[in-house]
């Protein structure tokens, strides 16, 4: 049974990822349909913005390491949501210091999507129902 769990925490994880890289490449699209190369090169920033803090947090939180006990998990959890946090913050003020984007509204329209893919997550990639009943 928990390795079954273990192999669905995988798969959704996998196909979250996959669901993100697919919007980023439809923004870098758009960016080039729009805007041509300067285009592409802000909505790169911004979904890279997005998508690195997210790898960090997968891999700090332990999220595909089936041996964590459930307090283990939780502060695990939670230092990773703080480190995503605070590199989210670092990595927007690294852009706009050092490699400010030419087109802000393809960095922050690839940045949202990106985060929003990550939001619509569970309801995007829902494959089985949950058929529990506490029996």
């Amino acid at each position: 049974m928990q390795r079954n769990r273990f192999k669905r925490r995988r798969g959704y994880v996998y196909r979250l990822a996959a669901a993100q890289v697919s919007v980023t490449f439809v923004c870098l699209l758009a960016g080039f349909a729009a805007g041509g190369s300067i285009g592409v090169l802000s909505a790169l920033k911004g979904a890279l913005v997005a998508l690195i803090p997210q790898a960090l947090f997968v891999l700090r939180a332990g999220i595909l390491n089936p041996r964590l006990g459930a307090l283990q998990g939780a502060k695990r959890l939670l230092r990773a949501e703080m480190g995503k946090f605070g590199l989210t913050v670092a990595l927007f003020t690294l852009t706009f210091v050092l490699a400010p984007p030419s087109n802000p509204a393809f960095f922050f329209s690839a940045y949202v999507a990106v985060v929003l893919t990550h939001w619509l997550g569970p309801w995007l990639l829902r494959r089985h129902r949950s058929t529990y009943r506490g029996n």
